[in-house]
């Protein structure tokens, strides 16, 4: 491990966060040359106190080494919490060279812990009081320790961290491992990196002549990114989804589509400097040796031993099940689109960059529905004021504008609120919306947290964020967004009332395994649809009136609709990602291999995986989702399942007691128990995938009931 300097009180990235609400990150005083004497001094400074713990002369216990593990690292916390933003949210060629450089420190410094012999032997003597009776004889101070369970939970899974990490290994084998850490740290930078620069560094350019069919409000914010990037009298398509989507879905100009399509899933496979292929093999080859380090044949075996699914067949299982019935929906749905493109005389087959356009047309030739009508009832400033209607309905929380600047914000796009207990004013935390695409900003959504609920000493606040990529509306007016994105924006709310819910002790207790907690974020979407939030906020941006109930019914009549191709270009990616990471790497070609699983599962070809292997950031820009992509179906037959329990409660979706039961054991507990205890906790049994298949309108297998 590389030596680091000594922390600097004058380092603004290090200091105490000051301000109101317990601190707020200093968000105003980023400063880009701070960033890695910060870092190395976090790390050193978390060093110290990891090696304190690891040489206590006392024998161990769950206060002075789970618990003092648990409040190690707060200098560092903080400045991940800058390293992040500008990661995400700020990227800059000069952030990405830094990023590049510290990525693999970062990595170092991770595996110098967790290989610490003394610090893991100190981990074991805790863990291996659990399940053993208290005895007044025993010498070993740990053992006779009578621990909660959501404290013996905590002990099982800093232990885990340490054994599924290396710290069983001898010390050559701790060396390569660590040396792995290492190589993929700098891989998955520049895998991100690169699919960044493809979107920053590709955009299509219309003149006034190209834009049929293309709604108003999209041709107005296309003009203002492209005077943006000084390109007066013209208009951008960026190579983002939020750009790419409402353009395939109504530009008349097939040529254009085909052309804006193509530059969007080409992203990290152009044969140039910022190509990806060679990487995601690198990066498959080095998770496989690392995984077969510890004793396991793939990566996927090793990833999913402590999560939900439990082995890599029971999530393909899964997926399996749902296959088939999503194939034939897509089977239906292209020959709808095909004979709407047969009547209009174009002599056309169906392409992948047709299936928007036509799907649209079929939409509102079987349904009466426009979805540029739709989105005129769908102004981002009320879907917020629905979601926080919502949160206040069923978790008692209520959101206050926060407009003194007393708050930092690291771009002017950002807006902050305060969280409190609606009932009783309590402080809960802060929440940070950071809603526009911009160049240097990831793409998508997603939702993340700066600092995260604890109360084994202090009850702090939580300050959490959600991020999006609508395109900026020109100046004055509204920004309207696509069902979908409505859609996806309580989602991503629905992650951040998790953070908010939090009433964990430990800060390791937060979250939950990755294929349960997309449960909460995909839950909460399901309240769009209430006939509350209906009337109160899907409003006309120009009238004011509500948006009327033919229009309802026919979104309701279509929620099933193209759903062949949302499951299709999904699944397709959680089955890549599943052989990807079951597959002896060793001379992977990743073009080679994709083509041939797709063609294996019979991919349609009119629909590509949502994201392809290139771009597949999921997976390939770090370690979160891999080989767990399909952790959102797993999540969702959950979901499906819980939405069935509220349509049949006394008071439908906003049900006080059934509620109450949600956020105490689905929302509340986050980590702190087993995932599967707390889903029957709230519903009186196990899932099965029958709701799931009812809410897509696929047939129910024969063998659900």
């Amino acid at each position: 491990m590389t030596k680091h300097s000594v922390v600097d009180v004058n380092n603004p990235l290090l200091t105490d966060w000051t301000g109101p609400f317990g601190g707020v990150p200093a968000f105003h005083r980023l400063d880009l040359d701070a960033l890695k004497p910060a870092l190395e001094a976090g790390m050193a400074r978390q060093l110290a106190e990891v090696t304190a713990i690891a040489s206590n002369p006392e024998s161990a216990t769950f206060e002075n080494t789970i618990v003092a593990l648990e409040r190690a690292g707060r200098e560092l916390a903080r400045v991940a919490a800058y390293y992040e933003v500008w990661s995400a949210n700020l990227s800059t060629p000069a952030f990405r060279a830094v990023e590049e450089e510290m990525a693999p420190r970062l990595a170092e410094f991770e595996s110098t812990i967790l290989h610490n012999a003394a610090l893991f032997a100190r981990v074991q003597v805790v863990h291996s009081g659990l399940g053993r009776p208290p005895s007044t004889s025993d010498s070993n101070p740990a053992a006779v320790e009578t621990l909660r369970p959501d404290q013996q939970r905590l002990v099982q899974i800093i232990y885990e961290r340490f054994a599924r990490n290396g710290a069983t290994l001898d010390e050559a084998s701790q060396a390569r491992y660590a040396d792995i850490e290492q190589q993929l740290a700098a891989l998955q930078t520049r895998f991100s990196n690169n699919v960044l620069a493809d979107e920053e560094g590709h955009v299509t350019y219309l003149n006034a002549a190209q834009l049929d069919g293309l709604p108003d409000a999209f041709i107005q914010a296309a003009a203002t990114v492209a005077a943006s990037h000084g390109r007066d009298a013209e208009y951008a398509i960026t190579n983002t989804r939020s750009s790419v989507d409402p353009f395939l879905t109504f530009s008349d100009e097939r040529p254009l589509r085909e052309r804006v399509w193509r530059t969007y899933y080409a992203r990290g496979d152009n044969g140039d400097e910022h190509d990806n292929n060679a990487i995601l093999a690198e990066i498959l080859r080095l998770r496989h040796a690392r995984v077969r380090l510890l004793g396991y044949d793939d990566y996927a075996t090793w990833r999913l031993e402590n999560r939900m699914a439990k082995t890599p067949q029971q999530a393909l299982d899964l997926i399996g099940a749902v296959w088939p019935a999503a194939l034939a929906r897509v089977e239906a749905e292209v020959a709808d689109m095909q004979a709407v493109a047969d009547a209009e005389g174009t002599d056309i087959a169906i392409e992948p960059w047709d299936y928007r356009y036509y799907a649209e047309k079929v939409r509102q030739t079987t349904f009466d529905l426009d979805s540029n009508e739709v989105k005129q009832y769908l102004q981002l400033d009320k879907l917020r004021d629905g979601m926080f209607f919502v949160a206040g309905a069923l978790f008692d929380f209520a959101f206050s504008a926060i407009t003194d600047g007393s708050v930092p914000v690291f771009h002017e796009d950002v807006s902050v609120w305060e969280v409190t207990r609606r009932t009783t004013g309590e402080h809960v935390g802060v929440w940070y919306l950071d809603p526009y695409a911009r160049p240097g900003k990831a793409s998508g959504a997603w939702a993340t947290t700066f600092r995260s609920h604890e109360a084994f000493e202090m009850t702090v606040g939580v300050l959490g964020s959600n991020n999006s990529n609508f395109m900026k509306p020109a100046a004055g007016a509204p920004t309207l967004v696509s069902w979908d994105d409505a859609t996806t924006l309580f989602h991503e709310f629905g992650h951040a009332l998790h953070y908010f819910s939090s009433t964990v002790d430990y800060p390791s207790l937060n979250g939950g395994v990755r294929d349960y907690i997309e449960v909460q974020s995909q839950l909460l979407e399901r309240w769009l649809l209430t006939d509350e939030v209906i009337t109160r906020f899907l409003v006309h941006h120009q009238t004011g009136e509500a948006i009327p109930d033919h229009l309802v019914a026919r979104i309701r009549d279509a929620a099933t609709f193209n759903q062949g191709f949302a499951t299709t270009e999904y699944l397709a990616c959680a089955q890549m990602d599943m052989r990807f990471h079951t597959t002896d790497p060793t001379s992977l070609d990743p073009k080679t291999f994709e083509r041939e699983v797709l063609a294996e599962l019979r991919m349609p070809d009119q629909v590509v995986m949502r994201h392809r292997s290139t771009h597949f950031s999921h997976i390939f820009s770090g370690e979160g989702y891999a080989a767990g992509y399909y952790g959102y179906m797993w999540a969702d037959v959950l979901t499906a399942d819980a939405a069935e329990a509220f349509a049949e409660a006394p008071h439908g979706f906003y049900d006080a007691e059934l509620a109450q039961k949600l956020v105490t054991h689905i929302f509340a507990v986050g980590n702190a128990a087993d995932p599967a205890d707390s889903y029957r906790a709230f519903r009186g049994r196990d899932a099965t995938i029958d709701a799931l298949m009812r809410d897509r309108g696929f047939p129910v297998p024969e063998n659900e009931t």
